[in-house]
């Protein structure tokens, strides 16, 4: 097997993928510490698959010594969290109130003044900051009031309720300590969202304390729920890169695997095509289909309950996506299919 090629296609995929969701819905997010949590996560991993330090450290182009500083740099500043110059206006906005943008300016004066001037017409542009006025007296403010941006910060706390709902869903009988450690959040978001899933009996707790081995109810988010689109899309991604991970280790046993893998299927169509419709109808039937079945499964299940230990967990996924032309390359001629 070489997996040379496919790594590098991987990585550049992730790549657009960091790159669409970090700027997605005029969100600037921190980048500045993607590079080492990828280093630092990547290191942790193929060192749990066995592999000595030592030859993690050649695989990443370094000498032991310099390897194990810069894991032990970054595994104690893995919990502090990044803040851009774009996160720092706002929050200044958002906390004072209206203010000119020669004060702006001096508050901001050991960063470089384009770059403030940027970020300022970024916020403007996507309407996160209004402004009034020109040059130096220009107003600038943040456009939500005290009621929205409290409203947000309880749909920020969702969000993260329902991506630590997931982790757990995966994870069955995870202890909090493992949570804590596995989120990399700050302790007490992690924690308060913890009780929040534990209030409305998402999440259940075998017993107290952080050692308790954590349980979740079925793990369900609509199609086009307002909240928990982010959960989702990191459920779908981590059914596809460990479906993707189980093919690669059965193949490198000699093992057939012919309960784990994927198919890809491109279809071909135009305006007026005979098949049109049954093709781009496809999502939403399968999504159908699957539901149903699911919901029978669900309810036997609910009427013969066994313990978890004794589940076999069958993750099945899939998705539909529409490259109209002018939108994109699709790479590879229409009709072909592609099965792993």
């Amino acid at each position: 097997m070489q997996p040379r090629l496919l790594i590098d296609a991987i990585v550049q995929q992730t790549t657009v993928l960091i790159a669409q969701l970090s700027t997605s819905a005029g969100l600037r997010s921190p980048l500045a510490r993607v590079a080492d949590q990828v280093f630092l996560s990547l290191a942790q991993e193929i060192e749990r698959q066995g592999v000595s330090r030592k030859v993690v450290a050649d695989m990443f182009g370094l000498a032991l010594r310099s390897y194990q500083r810069k894991v032990q740099r970054l595994e104690e500043s893995a919990s502090a969290a990044g803040r851009t110059l774009w996160e720092a206006v706002i929050e200044y906005l958002g906390e004072t109130g209206p203010v000119r943008r020669d004060r702006l300016l001096e508050r901001f004066r050991h960063d470089d003044e384009l770059a403030v001037t940027a970020v300022l017409n970024d916020l403007v542009t996507t309407g996160l900051v209004y402004s009034s006025g020109r040059g130096d007296t220009a107003v600038y403010g943040v456009t939500s009031d005290a009621d929205r941006r409290a409203l947000s910060s309880d749909d920020l706390a969702e969000s993260f309720a329902l991506m630590l709902w997931g982790t757990v869903f995966r994870n069955t009988g995870i202890t909090v300590r493992e949570l804590l450690a596995h989120s990399r959040g700050d302790e007490t978001q992690v924690r308060e969202a913890l009780e929040r899933l534990l209030a409305d009996g998402r999440v259940t707790r075998e017993g107290q304390g952080d050692d308790a081995p954590l349980r979740s109810s079925s793990f369900v988010i609509s199609p086009g729920a307002s909240q928990g689109w982010e959960a989702a899309v990191f459920d779908h991604f981590q059914a596809l890169a460990r479906a993707v991970a189980a093919k690669v280790r059965a193949r490198a046993a000699g093992a057939a695997g012919a309960d784990v893998g994927g198919t890809t299927l491109h279809f071909g169509i135009h305006p007026g095509h005979p098949y049109e419709t049954r093709v781009l109808g496809l999502l939403l039937r399968v999504r159908a289909e699957l539901d149903a079945f699911w919901n029978e499964v669900a309810a036997y299940n609910r009427e013969h309950p066994i313990s978890d230990d004794r589940a076999t967990r069958v993750t099945f996924y899939f998705g539909q996506v529409v490259t109209r032309p002018g939108e994109g390359d699709p790479h590879g001629t229409f009709g072909a299919e592609e099965t792993g």
